[in-house]
């Protein structure tokens, strides 16, 4: 009976938190019929957000697999001085608010900035502009790669890359060659984390964005407008999309996580 009672515990807990509210919203979307949210994520604003969030996403998986990666391998194969301070660094989006996170980039970035007066004299905008949507991205996003590669470097050691180099191996065939492969299951997890995250992101994005209709909205921006605009329509389908591509970042992870069950780690 205890285990029974865990279990129904446990699925009432989620059906209340997460099943219930997210059903609602999909009954909600489509209860005007399928055409309605197809018109709806149609429309030129629905689809510039769209193309928004993706662009900015990729462009910030990209850079945080590169960094997670080569901050890894930093902090694992080398001693160097400030390497515990950099390891704490990393996790510093995990503790700090988004809405800290846009404010400080706003603070550095803006026109009163640090670096905005500079930046304008140049001809380069950050704030209100795509830039600065990819700098808070890159920021939310930025620790989980790195967290995911880190252990399996220790895991793996340095037996294969020692023996790499013995046979003449350079230090970028090595890598290639050697550690990579070793990595690539972790790396992946890293970067599914990495984009769900910035599919998600909202505080930062708000804040840093300026919310120009059609200009610097991303999809969860853009619910939001079009929530307190009372366009619910297109308000729930575009929240619908975003549930789609949650759950199939979740089922990506589940198979990602199966294939470390088969290779050990």
């Amino acid at each position: 009976m205890g285990r029974y009672a865990l279990r129904f515990g446990v699925l009432g807990y989620l059906l209340v938190l997460l099943a219930a509210p997210v059903g609602m919203v999909f009954y909600r979307a489509f209860e005007h019929g399928a055409s309605a949210v197809v018109h709806a994520l149609t429309t030129p604003e629905a689809v510039h957000a769209l193309w928004l969030t993706v662009e900015v996403t990729a462009i910030a998986v990209a850079c945080n697999t590169v960094f997670g990666v080569a901050c890894a391998i930093a902090l694992v194969r080398h001693r160097f001085p400030g390497r515990a301070i950099l390891d704490r660094l990393v996790d510093l989006p995990f503790a700090v608010s988004p809405v800290v996170v846009g404010l400080a980039l706003l603070l550095v970035y803006g026109q009163n900035g640090w670096f905005g007066s500079e930046l304008a004299g140049a001809g380069v905008q950050v704030i209100f502009s795509t830039p600065g949507i990819v700098l808070a991205t890159i920021f939310v996003s930025l620790p989980f790669v790195v967290r995911e590669v880190v252990p399996v470097l220790r895991e793996v050691g340095t037996e294969q890359e020692e023996a790499a180099r013995t046979l003449g191996a350079s230090g970028w065939q090595s890598f290639w060659r050697v550690t990579l492969p070793a990595i690539r299951t972790a790396v992946g997890y890293g970067i599914i984390l990495s984009t769900a995250r910035a599919l998600g992101e909202f505080g930062a994005v708000s804040v840093v964005s300026g919310k120009l209709q059609g200009r610097t909205e991303t999809l969860t921006v853009f619910v939001q407008d079009r929530f307190e605009g009372f366009d619910m329509t297109t308000a729930y389908a575009a929240a619908v999309l975003l549930a789609v591509l949650a759950v199939s970042v979740l089922l990506t992870m589940t198979f990602l996580d199966r294939k470390r069950v088969l290779h050990g780690y």
